[in-house]
């Protein structure tokens, strides 16, 4: 789990590393709106290690005396003193800092909620003229609007007590007002949630807390230039009303009408020459072939080669020292039930010597089914060596036979017995930890 997690943070760096070096050039060559979907990408290498791996079929090998012989936890005379590695103490911290930062945003989230008034029927005419169909139960007077909140079922446009004083003509209030539904309609309210959450997820990383910014700016500027396409030839209103408008700070879960710094570059952007439909179509496709090409790469989802002859091929093995460290441990309860067999393991292993499935071949298991789930939870820890074909890594299903026995000589049967446990000779080498004799009497 815990390289599982590295990898999902590398995948996060590199992916919000990328996004800021591209977000400029592609709002450039695409516009506003593929620049935006860029910020799919840290998503998608954070989730692709949890993909699943091989779409062909895979190589199968058998490892030869690769045999692991469990024996019972009392056999161990040496007592272990447990070791709590630095990892741990790790996700204390970071457990304790994500606390503290998801509770400060719901802190504010309430706060923006209990603050905000019931819309005067006044405003009823004024929202019918921009949006017929636009409920006036889902507006709210707010000293920070105007401005879009994350609800349920749907987000809640705010706006300030002296809208119609601060934004004095009626062409003006309609651009406003048709931002901030543009913002409803592309679901932005939902956006800006994921970016809270994933900043309350990373409160760590630098990287994290220098593209909060960044993501609302380009969010503000996808949501303009669809905007803008819905009002032709209406930049230069679009632009005076973000002049005369005041800026407010950036609050979290809330998406305002103008946040500082954005005045500029938002400004900028109305001005410039927006590309055109095809080419506009044509960044969402790159953008979306990116995001594809970076799953599969990241996630190592390759297709798995079949097996080859032994000339170009050289099967998988187990990392010994993983294994000696996640030695499967034989269940005390079951050493004094004398239960014991083989299972065979089939551990499905990828290029990079992960494991990423284990269970069970029927064919040949005899333990019960108390080890076959020790042994299933063993395996699942291991490194392995993983095989090579023409001289590159590939993946497989390796078969692991795992042997629990509880054959002993009496000297050393004896001492592998809990305290307050005698050994039993079986049928042939076998024994069992029974209670004494005196002790079955008495009761």
């Amino acid at each position: 789990m815990t390289e599982l997690l590295l990898r999902m943070l590398c995948g996060v760096t590199l992916g919000l590393a990328l996004v800021l070096l591209l977000r400029r050039p592609a709002r450039r060559v695409f516009g506003a709106g593929p620049a935006f979907a860029l910020w799919l990408l840290p998503v998608v290498l954070a989730l692709a290690p949890w993909l699943p791996h091989g779409w062909m079929p895979a190589a199968s090998w058998t490892l030869p005396a690769v045999l692991v012989t469990a024996q019972p936890a009392g056999i161990h005379t040496a007592t272990k003193v447990p070791i709590v590695d630095g990892t741990y103490w790790l996700m204390i911290v970071w457990l304790f800092g994500a606390a503290a930062a998801l509770l400060r945003l719901a802190f504010h989230y309430v706060r923006l909620l209990r603050d905000a008034r019931v819309a005067p029927g006044a405003w009823r005419q004024m929202l019918h003229d921009v949006a017929p169909d636009f409920d006036l139960h889902r507006v709210r007077v707010h000293a920070h609007g105007p401005a879009l909140l994350w609800a349920l079922p749907r987000p809640l446009l705010l706006l300030p007590v002296d809208f119609a004083e601060r934004f004095d003509s009626a062409a003006t209030r309609e651009l406003v007002l048709r931002h901030e539904l543009t913002h409803a309609r592309r679901g932005d309210a939902w956006w800006s949630l994921a970016m809270e959450i994933a900043s309350v997820l990373l409160w760590f990383h630098p990287l994290a807390w220098l593209s909060r910014s960044r993501f609302r700016l380009d969010q503000e500027l996808a949501c303009d230039a669809a905007s803008l396409r819905a009002l032709p030839r209406r930049q230069a209103n679009y632009a005076r009303a973000l002049l005369d408008s005041v800026a407010a700070q950036p609050a979290p879960a809330l998406i305002p009408w103008l946040a500082e710094p954005q005045l500029k570059e938002r400004i900028a952007m109305i001005t410039r020459v927006q590309p055109g439909t095809l080419l506009r179509r044509v960044g969402f496709l790159v953008i979306a072939t990116l995001l594809g090409g970076s799953l599969v790469v990241a996630g190592g989802a390759m297709p798995v080669l079949a097996a080859a002859p032994h000339a170009s091929f050289t099967p998988a093995s187990v990392d010994v020292t993983f294994k000696n460290h996640h030695m499967p441990k034989y269940p005390v309860k079951a050493a004094q039930e004398g239960k014991q067999g083989t299972v065979i393991l089939d551990v499905t292993v990828d290029a990079q010597g992960d494991v990423k499935k284990v269970a069970v071949d029927p064919k040949g298991t005899t333990a019960p089914a108390v080890l076959q789930n020790v042994a299933m939870g063993a395996a699942a820890q291991w490194k392995f060596h993983p095989g090579m074909k023409h001289g590159h890594p590939v993946g497989g299903v390796v078969k692991i036979p795992v042997s629990f026995s509880l054959s002993y000589p009496p000297s050393s049967a004896s001492a592998s017995c809990p305290s307050g446990l005698v050994y039993r000779q079986g049928k042939g080498k076998s024994f069992s930890c029974i209670a004494p004799a005196s002790a079955q009497a008495s009761t």
